[in-house]
């Protein structure tokens, strides 16, 4: 008799765990089942904005693969519209509620993934029927935004609540959708992800291109009038608003995990071992935005959602369950985004970060040009080093450019997951040609002045 693999959650982590998985073992030896409350499967989230500002044209350019192709390429019975509400560890089953066609299923299983992902962080007040309020977590809730956005009558003035990753590309897309946009943020900048003088670029960036900002506000409701939202509460008044899309951030998915007795961490994540194993519950696997990993740097565990980061757990779950042996090395939390024409990106620690884990450090701020200062096109770029004293170690990098500026940071990721200095970084052989860099890449003029501080101070 098979074995059979239950896989709760039909995007990144859990059908790469699928996928993976299948690769090594064949219907005769291992019968796959995943359940997805969604319509969709293996969907890109990221695209999302780039969906509703109408850069990218079609949905279906962001769904990897769909249900068809892994039913019929991959023999994965993925069942959509299918919601699991409770894990028994004890009898070896999952049960699963049918959302469109009613009743309860219940299915057992050999080994489980938990693949549940995050869920958006909603305050009290946002919880309403009112229409024309959106999360943005997923492709069902982009589709949703999209409807409301081309319905009559047309929405014209938009209110994005929270400004990290996800309120910032929102703000841009409603812009270039013609919505008058208000981003409002809690915090004294948006952009929490970089240290605030980087951040000051990315706000001077997006008033740039029409999006007005308010810092230091608070949202404390919703005002609605028919049914539709009309304003957003704040303690300076309301704000008037068609739609409103909620940026709060997110928290791991985790509800049904806790029911079932699985650990949690710290951080509110799963807590799992380097080969993405639920630890001290055998046959049981979790990965992605639900799980709690180790940050290179700190040693510290840590809950960075990203879809990277999914991808590479879930296969590395995958090949395990398969029967080969992978493990997950942790994060460095790189990122990259796209505010209008301005690259934003950062890997490792913020100076707070650095400051909290107890480490004594420099940082450096580097002004230079994305290529030669002659050659057209040449724009700027800032640099952004966090190194440690007296060692010299990098600790993090931030770079904001107007162009190739955000795969730079790819460079300083590298040199960070493998413990390099900034000494170490003068030296790096990077390619140069007039059109691609200057003779001294924005990386090394960020790193020699991260040397000199380091001197300045004594090492």
């Amino acid at each position: 008799m098979a074995q059979r693999l239950i896989v709760i959650g039909g995007d990144a982590a859990g059908m790469a765990t699928a996928s993976q998985a299948r690769r090594r073992r064949d219907r005769g030896d291992l019968e796959i089942v995943a359940f997805e409350r969604g319509h969709f499967t293996s969907y890109s989230a990221c695209g999302i904005p780039y969906w509703i500002s109408g850069l990218v044209p079609e949905r279906d350019q962001l769904i990897a693969r769909d249900p068809e192709t892994f039913r019929e390429k991959f023999d994965i019975d993925v069942r959509l519209r299918h919601e699991v509400t409770a894990i028994d560890l004890d009898r070896r089953e999952v049960v699963a509620r049918d959302l469109e066609g009613g009743g309860e299923v219940r299915e057992r299983f050999d080994t489980l993934m938990y693949a549940t992902g995050a869920l958006p962080k909603k305050p009290g007040w946002a919880d309403t029927d009112a229409g024309g309020v959106f999360g943005m977590q997923t492709l069902d809730d982009g589709a949703a935004l999209r409807a409301w956005l081309d319905a009559e009558p047309r929405p014209r003035r938009a209110v994005v609540i929270g400004g990290g990753y996800i309120g910032v590309e929102m703000a841009e897309a409603l812009i270039q959708r013609g919505l008058a946009v208000t981003l409002v943020e809690q915090a004294e900048q948006p952009m929490a992800t970089v240290d605030p003088d980087m951040a000051e670029l990315v706000t001077d960036a997006m008033r740039g291109i029409g999006v007005t900002i308010r810092t230091g506000l608070g949202v404390t409701g919703l005002e609605e009038t028919g049914g539709r939202v009309s304003a957003v509460v704040t303690a300076e008044g309301p704000i008037p608003a068609d739609v409103v899309v909620l940026g709060l951030g997110v928290r791991p998915n985790t509800a049904l995990a806790e029911a079932a007795g699985l650990p949690l961490g710290t951080t509110g994540g799963i807590r799992v071992d380097r080969r993405m194993r639920v630890q001290g519950v055998p046959d049981v696997w979790a990965a992605g935005d639900c799980v709690e990993t180790v940050h290179r740097v700190t040693g510290l565990p840590v809950h960075v959602p990203l879809g990277t980061h999914a991808n590479k757990q879930g296969r590395v779950a995958g090949i395990n369950i398969g029967g080969g042996y992978a493990t997950f090395a942790g994060v460095i939390g790189t990122a990259v985004t796209k505010v209008c024409e301005l690259e934003v990106g950062r890997t490792g620690l913020r100076e707070k970060d650095a400051a909290a884990a107890g480490f004594e450090f420099v940082s450096v701020i580097a002004e230079s040009t994305n290529r030669a200062g002659y050659y057209p096109g040449a724009r700027s770029m800032t640099v952004k080093l966090i190194a440690e004293k007296p060692s010299g170690r990098l600790l993090g990098a931030q770079i904001v450019g107007w162009s190739e500026a955000a795969k730079r940071i790819d460079t300083l990721a590298v040199a960070l997951w493998n413990g390099m200095t900034v000494d170490d970084m003068t030296a790096l052989d990077l390619g140069y040609a007039p059109p691609y860099a200057p003779v001294w890449d924005p990386v090394l003029i960020a790193a020699r002045k991260a040397v000199d501080a380091l001197a300045a101070v004594g090492r």
